[in-house]
């Protein structure tokens, strides 16, 4: 008489679990992945919202829009570096559009958390009443850099040597021009 052996051996069970572990590992990683994606893509939406916002209040304060250039560099960062008079509507405007820029729409124990991480802006005369407006922001995994040709808040995301956000690949940026027409 012969017996006949059923059920799995230890080794088919240990081969299931190697398996079993490696699917769950793929998806903590798809998970982390999705994550981060899902960062990048509110800070994009805000910074849209931002550049709107901005032409918005160009267009309604149109006689004064040469007002609006950031002639000092880009506004707004880390340090907040936010105008702070408001004699102007152009001067209000951009110290509003500012403070919301770097988050202080929303605090988390006493930091501006609201918006971008980092969020710069420029706004730059082309001539012939038109103006790039541009945000720019902390992304948060390296990707490509921007074209050369947007210089707003450039080389202002680079890490210390030997991290990955080199050579501007964390800088993110998106840019509007506005175009003003006459109507004297």
């Amino acid at each position: 008489m012969t017996y006949r052996e059923e059920g799995a051996t230890l080794v088919e069970v240990l081969i299931s679990m190697v398996i079993l572990a490696v699917g769950l590992m793929s998806l903590v990683v798809l998970h982390g992945r999705l994550h981060l994606l899902q960062v990048e893509a509110y800070q994009r939406s805000q910074a849209l919202v931002l550049v709107e916002d901005l032409a918005s209040r160009m267009y309604l304060n149109r006689n004064d829009a040469a007002s609006y250039v950031t002639a000092g560099g880009p506004i707004g960062g880390a340090l907040a570096n936010c105008p702070t008079t408001t004699a102007t509507r152009a001067e209000a405007d951009l110290t509003e559009w500012c403070e919301t820029l770097v988050g202080a729409s929303e605090s988390l124990g006493g930091a501006d958390v609201g918006a971008m991480v980092g969020g710069r802006a420029c706004v730059q005369d082309l001539g012939g009443n038109q103006y790039l407006l541009t945000v720019a922001w902390q992304g948060a995994a390296p990707v490509s850099a921007p074209p050369a040709s947007v210089t707003c808040a450039a080389n202002l995301y680079n890490s210390p040597g030997g991290t990955p956000c080199a050579n501007d690949q964390c800088r993110r940026v998106i840019t509007t021009v506005v175009r003003l027409a006459n109507l004297t």
